[in-house]
């Protein structure tokens, strides 16, 4: 096996320092249907679903890629969603085993597609998506270790 083999093989999907991250918690006008998308497009998981008596979603907990997310039908108080803003403030990033066929699925499942899967010189490869409800998607897959020099170096060059 080559020295490059080796440290290929040694490069996480996700890195460690994102494995923790904020979690954002996220409101939409129709939550079961953002849960439903966000199964289908995202392979997202289901951990935790609170509905409402009358209807819609208090709160969910999801996991796309093992990043939890936070989702809930928007109701009086400071929070809305993006469609009543007409736009978002936050885009959420998520670090995934294969962005390319994640971003497959996804627009197969309607997100908009923003920016195709690229590498990047971060040594990430990366996609931007935006979901029906509104909110913008970072997929990453995480391709390689880069030194902070090696970075300013790269970003000079591009």
């Amino acid at each position: 096996m080559s020295t490059h083999e080796a440290d290929q093989k040694a490069v996480q999907t996700v890195p460690d320092r994102y494995r923790t991250a904020v979690v954002a918690h996220i409101m939409v006008a129709d939550a079961p249907a953002a849960l439903s998308f966000y199964r289908r497009a995202f392979d997202a998981v289901e951990d935790f679903r609170l509905d409402h008596p009358e209807g819609g979603v208090i709160h969910a907990e999801i996991r796309i890629a093992g990043a939890t997310l936070m989702l809930g039908d928007v109701s009086e108080g400071p929070f809305t969603a993006p469609s009543a803003l007409g736009g978002t403030t936050a885009a959420l990033h998520v670090f995934v085993p294969d962005v390319d066929a994640l971003v497959r699925a996804a627009v197969t499942e309607g997100a908009e597609l923003l920016q195709p899967p690229a590498d990047q010189f971060h040594g990430d490869r990366t996609a931007i998506l935006r979901d029906p409800f509104g909110h913008l998607w970072v997929f990453l897959t995480h391709l390689e270790d880069v030194s902070w020099d090696e970075l300013e170096g790269r970003l000079t060059d591009a």
